[in-house]
C-alpha cells in the first residue's frame, strides 16, 4: 500500500489522483489519498480512519485519510493559508512508511514559492525528506523513465554556481548514492555508470575547458577504486541517443538541464523522480502543479501513475532485499 500527498491544493494534484485510481483500481497498485475529501470530484470516495483500512476500500473506490484545508482551495490560485496541510500531508506520509505501515509514498507537486512564502526553509521536496527520512547521506534526485535514469549532481541553482561547486568529491558522492540505490530499490546486481562531461565533447584534452580533466576525470577514477563501474566523462551530446542508452543503467549529470532535457525529451508523460538516499521509497511525478489548466478537467495523470507503479516496484525490491 502507498500514500499519495495532496500536493499544492490549487494545483492538479487532486483531479490527476482521481484519474489515478480510476486506471488503478481493478489491478493496482493500491494507493491511499492523504487530503481533504470534501473538494474531491468525479470518483466514489471512501474516507478511512488509517491506512490499514485502504487496501478493502480501494477496488470501489479512492480510499482517502480526510484532512480538512483551512480555507477552501481555488483552482489556479495558491495560498499561503494552506501550506501547512500541505507539509502536514508530506509528514505523515513519512511517518506512515518509516514505522512500516505503507510500503511508500508518492508526492504530488508542490508550489514552493507559496511554501517559502510562508516560512518553509526547503529548497523543495527533496531536501525536506532528507530531513524527515535521512539516513546520514545527502538525498539525491533522480528521474527516471523506461529508456533512461539520470541523476544532477547539482539541482535547482543558478549554473555559474553550480559548476563552481563542482567537486570530484561532489561527483563521487552522488554516484555512490545513486550506485547503492540501484543495488538495492532496483534490483541490479552490478550497475553501470555513466559520467557525463561539462564541457562540449567533454573538453576535448583540455581544448574546450579544463574541468572534465580536472574534476569530472577523477570522479570516475576514484569510483573505480571503490569497486563501482564507471565509465566517463562522455560528451553530453551523444550519451544520450538511444544506441548508447543501453550501455549504462544510470546517467550522473553535472547539472539540472543536462539531466532533466533528455529525460523529458524522450518521456515527459512518463518520466518519474525518484528521491534515493533515504530511509523509506518516495516518487513523484516529473511535473509541477499546473496552475494554468488546474480545475479545467485535461490534467493528464501519466506520470502519476508511472510514479505510483514504480514506488511499488521499488518497495517490492526493497522489501526482497532486506
Amino acid at each position: 500500500m502507498l500514500a499519495l500527498t495532496m500536493g499544492e491544493p490549487a494545483g492538479v494534484g487532486a483531479e490527476i489522483a482521481a484519474k489515478a485510481w480510476q486506471a488503478l483500481h481493478a489491478d493496482g497498485p493500491a494507493f491511499f489519498l492523504i487530503d481533504d475529501a470534501d473538494r474531491l470530484r468525479g470518483v466514489p470516495i471512501a474516507r478511512i480512519a488509517r491506512a490499514s483500512e485502504a487496501a478493502a476500500a480501494f477496488g470501489s473506490a479512492l480510499p482517502v485519510l480526510h484532512r480538512p484545508l483551512p480555507v477552501p482551495a481555488v483552482p489556479g490560485k495558491p495560498s499561503t493559508a494552506t501550506a501547512g496541510a500541505v507539509l502536514a500531508a508530506i509528514e505523515e506520509a513519512v511517518a506512515l512508511a518509516k514505522s512500516g505501515e505503507i510500503g511508500g509514498m508518492v508526492t504530488n507537486p508542490i508550489q514552493k514559492s507559496v511554501l517559502t512564502a510562508a516560512g518553509f526553509a526547503h529548497p523543495g521536496h527533496t531536501e525536506f525528506l532528507g530531513e524527515l527520512a535521512g539516513t546520514g547521506v545527502p538525498p539525491v534526485m533522480m528521474l527516471a523513465c523506461p529508456e533512461l535514469r539520470v541523476v544532477p549532481v547539482t539541482v535547482h541553482e543558478p549554473l555559474a554556481r553550480a559548476i563552481a561547486r563542482l567537486t570530484p568529491e561532489l561527483i563521487v558522492e552522488h554516484a555512490t548514492i545513486t550506485h547503492a540505490a540501484l543495488r538495492r530499490d532496483f534490483g541490479i546486481a552490478s550497475p553501470r555508470l555513466a559520467v557525463a562531461g561539462l564541457n562540449p565533447h567533454a573538453g576535448e584534452a583540455g581544448t574546450l575547458g579544463s574541468e572534465d580533466q580536472a574534476i569530472v576525470a577523477p570522479a570516475v577514477e576514484m569510483l573505480r577504486r571503490q569497486g563501482i563501474e564507471a565509465t566517463g566523462p562522455y560528451p553530453p551530446d551523444t550519451m544520450f541517443t538511444a544506441h548508447a542508452r543501453p550501455t549504462y543503467d544510470a546517467a550522473i549529470c553535472l547539472y539540472h538541464d543536462q539531466a532533466l532535457i533528455p529525460i523529458k525529451t524522450l518521456d515527459m508523460a512518463g518520466g518519474v523522480n525518484v528521491t534515493l538516499g533515504l530511509s523509506i521509497i518516495r516518487t513523484s511525478p516529473d511535473h509541477g502543479t499546473a496552475l494554468d489548466i488546474a480545475g479545467k478537467g485535461v490534467a493528464s495523470p501519466g506520470s502519476l501513475i508511472a510514479a505510483i507503479r514504480l514506488a511499488a516496484e521499488l518497495s517490492e525490491s526493497r522489501r526482497k532485499s532486506a
